[in-house]
């Protein structure tokens, strides 16, 4: 399910964010090659469900897995952006 952002534009900025966001450094630079195993590749995700994943950690409603290690790096992420991130990816 798209999320209604489909503008070049926003795309190229949540591939921005995903670099600003530093998101690249446990994901891999082309959110494929993670830096451990445990770690989800994120290209191609869907992107409503990428989102929904993502807004649960900031919220604390998920709380398994390595969660932990996101909630500290969402936290600092608003919405929009998280938004824009998510969309970006579902590109991939």
């Amino acid at each position: 399910m798209a999320l209604g952002v489909t503008s070049a534009a926003v795309a190229a900025d949540g591939a921005e964010l995903f670099k600003a966001k530093a998101c690249f450094s446990c994901h891999g630079a082309d959110a494929k090659t993670p830096i451990m195993p445990l770690y989800p590749k994120l290209a191609g995700q869907n992107a409503q469900y990428a989102l929904n994943q993502m807004l649960d950690i900031k919220s604390g409603k998920r709380a398994n897995g390595q969660s932990a290690v996101m909630k500290g790096i969402v936290a600092g992420v608003s919405d929009d952006d998280l938004k824009a991130i998510a969309e970006w990816l579902s590109t991939l």
